[in-house]
C-alpha cells in the first residue's frame, strides 16, 4: 500500500462569491492509495472559512502514513476508525483519505461504489447548478451559459428578492436559494412567501448556525422548507437540527468522509428529515464520490466540476442535471496524464 498526495489549483470559470467568501482559484488535495495494481482516489479542497489549508491537510495525513501503508485494515470503515483519533481535528484530510479507501475497496472487488453498498441508482435526484452572488446581469449570463433544470441561487445581499425576481424572468427552471447564514429570522419568514411564488423549493441555511431560537421561529413560520448546512457539520449535529430544519445538507469534507456521511444520512431519515449532500467546488474526484450517495438522497448539489476550467481528473458527467456514472468501478474517478 502506498499513500500519495497530489495538490492542484482549480481555476474557476467565474469569480465565485457567497455571503462570506469570494474566490477565483480553489486549491485542492487529491489522495491516492495504490495497492495491487489498483489506485483509489479521494479529495478535499482548502477552505478559508473553516481554516483548512493545504499544508495542514498534508501534515495531518503524514501522521497516519504508517497506519495507512502498513496496517492490515480491511474495510474503509475499519481504516476510518483506525485513523480517526489522529485526524479528528482535520476532517477535510480525513475525508480525502476515506474517499480514496472507498474507491480502492470497490475497485478491488470489481464493483461500482454504490453497488458495493447494495444500492440501486434507478431514481437518483438531479443536481442543481449554482449561481454565485454577482450583478444580476452577470448572474443571468451564468444561467444562459449553462441551461439547467434546477439552479441554486446564492443570496445574502441587500437586494435578495429583487435578484430572484429578475432571474425568474430568464428561466423556467426550479430554484433553490442559499443565504449562507446571512439573514435574520424576520427576513427569512418575510421573504419565504414571495420566494415560493417565484418557484423556489427550499431555503438553505438562512440564519447563523448558532441562532437556534431564530431557527425555531423560521421552522414554525416559514412558507418554505429550510435545509441546514452550516448548522449540520458533524454526526452529532443531525439530532440538534431536528425541530429546527426540514432537512440537512451533509458535506463530506466537513464531516470527515463517506463513512460518517452515510451514518448522518441514515440518522436524518430516522428523524423524518430530508437528505442532501453538497460539494465544496471539488474536481471530478470528489464529485464522483458524492455521486454514489445519490440513491440515499432527496436533493444534491454536486456541480463543482461544472464551475472549474481545468479539471485534473475524469469521472461522472452530467446530462441536464442527470448524473452519468463512469465505466470504471469504484467511484469512477481517474487522474489525467497517468
Amino acid at each position: 500500500m502506498k499513500l500519495i498526495l497530489h495538490s492542484f489549483d482549480l481555476l474557476l470559470k467565474h469569480t465565485f462569491t457567497i455571503a462570506h467568501d469570494s474566490r477565483d482559484v480553489q486549491p485542492t488535495l487529491i489522495v491516492e492509495l495504490q495497492d495491487g495494481g489498483f489506485s483509489g482516489f479521494g479529495e478535499a479542497t482548502t477552505n478559508n472559512y473553516y481554516g483548512v489549508t493545504m499544508d495542514g491537510m498534508k501534515t495531518a495525513l503524514e501522521k497516519v502514513r504508517e497506519a495507512v501503508e502498513n496496517y492490515a485494515w480491511g474495510t474503509p470503515e475499519n481504516l476510518w476508525e483506525i485513523v480517526y483519533p489522529a485526524l479528528q481535528g482535520n476532517p477535510f484530510a480525513l475525508c480525502a483519505l476515506d474517499m480514496a479507501a472507498h474507491d480502492l475497496f470497490a475497485k478491488k472487488h470489481g464493483q461500482k461504489l454504490y453497488e458495493s453498498w447494495g444500492l440501486s441508482a434507478d431514481r437518483n435526484p438531479l443536481t442543481n447548478y449554482t449561481i454565485g452572488i454577482d450583478s444580476v446581469e452577470t448572474m443571468v449570463v451564468k444561467m444562459q451559459e449553462v441551461p439547467w433544470p434546477l439552479y441554486k441561487i446564492k443570496l445574502g445581499t441587500a437586494d435578495d428578492l429583487r435578484i430572484v425576481r429578475e432571474l425568474r424572468q430568464h428561466t423556467d427552471a426550479r430554484f433553490r436559494v442559499d443565504a449562507n447564514c446571512a439573514w435574520t429570522a424576520d427576513q427569512a419568514i418575510a421573504y419565504a412567501p414571495e420566494l415560493k411564488t417565484l418557484g423556489v423549493e427550499f431555503i438553505e441555511q438562512p440564519l447563523a448556525a448558532a441562532d437556534r431560537e431564530g431557527m425555531k421561529r423560521v421552522f414554525a413560520e416559514s412558507a418554505l422548507p429550510v435545509i441546514a448546512d452550516e448548522s449540520c457539520i458533524v454526526e452529532s449535529d443531525v439530532d440538534l437540527c431536528a425541530g429546527l430544519f426540514h432537512g440537512v445538507n451533509v458535506k463530506l469534507t466537513k464531516c470527515g468522509g463517506l463513512t460518517p456521511a452515510r451514518r448522518m444520512i441514515a440518522r436524518a431519515k430516522e428523524l423524518g428529515m430530508k437528505t442532501m449532500v453538497g460539494c465544496m467546488t471539488e474536481s471530478s474526484v470528489g464529485i464522483s464520490a458524492i455521486a454514489h450517495l445519490l440513491p440515499l438522497l432527496d436533493y444534491v448539489d454536486m456541480d463543482g466540476t461544472l464551475l472549474i476550467s481545468n479539471d485534473p481528473a475524469t469521472g461522472v458527467t452530467f446530462d441536464y442535471g442527470q448524473v452519468l456514472y463512469a465505466e470504471e468501478n469504484g467511484t469512477g474517478a481517474k487522474l489525467l496524464n497517468r
